[in-house]
């Protein structure tokens, strides 16, 4: 039996649980309406210690509808229709699931800090104030966006550690599934490319002169200047190529020396299948193995190098080759029944309340409900006033 990395944890975690707000309360009592301030707001569930009011089961409905419209416009009310009676059942989870992080000691605050700062990173910012004042300038309340990424991590370690770290797949079910799906992983050859550009320098003065004008009617000055920028231009090209097959790091250069917008990320290009790419770019780059690179091109741009980081044959690739999507796939499988099954549990260990005319689609028959007391009524009300507060928090 091969144990396995739970790389998949992060799609167990339905998307609704991010609108889940855990706010601690007394062991409470029946569910019902409660006055805060001059508004009602409804406590819909309670579970253990903690509340789902009707505010964030609809601000959990209108993030669905989001979601499904982007996933896909075109079907969007099925989709919606099919997940809509497991909104109730997601907030439950993610509040059980919280409940157990803090049993397990899981804070999740160091990849807080490195999650935010990835965001800060994607989204080209330089600080991390600078992220604050992109959330706060939508309407997004800052605390409430750092409390719901903290939920996330939270949550998946729980599901990591209680869950995805016992599940194993045999290569006897890798075998299986690669010969049951075989048809499904044929595909075309393809590369992926990395590249480093070397754009001409060409000083203002003379990438003014004579514009508009056809390389023959130019100035001999800006003729003569130009073509010093390019011997420059394929002088440095060589350079790095030279140092590339020396052993220095392609995505290093790339970084570091590379005039193509590709550069910060390495010079990645992504994936091209045969006939995407010009002629000349296709038969030198498909004629390359994994890892190789091409001599310095002469383009419109300038001097491109060229690297070959994956060269998938066409066809129906062997099993060794996509063993970890196999692994995938089945862990994945694996997961969903098992965290079902694990999530039932922490509910029958639970003390679950939910309003009648709301339905939890993952109770079990053998949860237990809380005890009504006058104190508990007093903790509702209070944290009432604080789930008032965060109204306008968005979720992640």
């Amino acid at each position: 039996m091969k144990k396995l990395v739970p790389t998949l944890i992060a799609m167990a975690c339905l998307s609704v649980f991010a609108a889940g707000q855990a706010v601690p309360v007394a062991k409470a009592a029946s569910v019902g309406p409660a006055l805060t301030g001059q508004m009602v707001e409804e406590i819909i569930a309670r579970v253990n210690s903690q509340i789902i009011t009707r505010s964030e089961f609809l601000r959990s409905k209108d993030q669905l509808r989001d979601e499904v419209k982007q996933q896909d416009a075109g079907n969007a009310d099925k989709l919606y229709a099919d997940r809509e009676k497991d909104i109730l059942r997601d907030l439950i989870d993610q509040q059980l699931l919280l409940e157990k992080g803090k049993d397990l000691g899981i804070s999740g605050d160091t990849d807080l800090i490195k999650a935010l700062d990835q965001i800060r990173k994607d989204m080209k910012l330089e600080t991390m104030e600078e992220l604050e004042k992109a959330a706060t300038s939508q309407g997004i309340s800052y605390e409430d966006f750092k409390q719901n990424k903290r939920n996330e991590i939270i949550t998946q370690k729980v599901i990591g550690e209680e869950v995805g770290s016992h599940l194993s797949i045999s290569k006897e079910a890798e075998q299986q599934f690669y010969d049951d799906h075989k048809n499904e992983m044929e595909q075309p050859e393809s590369i992926k490319l990395s590249e480093i550009l070397v754009a001409p320098k060409v000083s203002p003065a003379n990438s003014s002169a004579g514009g508009g004008e056809s390389p023959t009617d130019q100035d001999p000055a800006k003729q003569a200047a130009d073509a010093a920028a390019l011997a420059a231009a394929e002088a440095k090209a060589n350079d790095l190529l030279k140092q590339i097959r020396a052993g220095a790091s392609f995505e290093d250069v790339a970084k570091k020396s590379s005039d193509g917008p590709s550069a910060a990320q390495g010079g990645d290009l992504g994936v091209f299948k045969r006939g995407a790419l010009a002629k000349e770019l296709e038969d030198k780059t498909f004629a390359l193995k994994s890892g190789e690179v091409t001599d310095a091109i002469r383009t419109k741009q300038g001097y491109v190098i060229l690297r070959v980081t994956e060269h998938q044959a066409a066809g129906i690739p062997p099993l060794k080759d996509v063993e970890p999507r196999i692994q995938n796939a089945l862990y994945y499988q694996s997961l969903q029944p098992a965290l079902r099954a694990y999530l039932t549990k922490l509910r029958e260990e639970a003390y679950i309340d939910v309003k009648d005319g709301y339905i939890d689609s993952g109770a079990s028959p053998n949860e237990t409900k809380p005890i009504e007391t006058t104190t508990a009524k007093a903790a509702d009300a209070k944290n009432l006033k604080k789930k008032k507060k965060k109204l306008l928090g968005i979720p992640y």
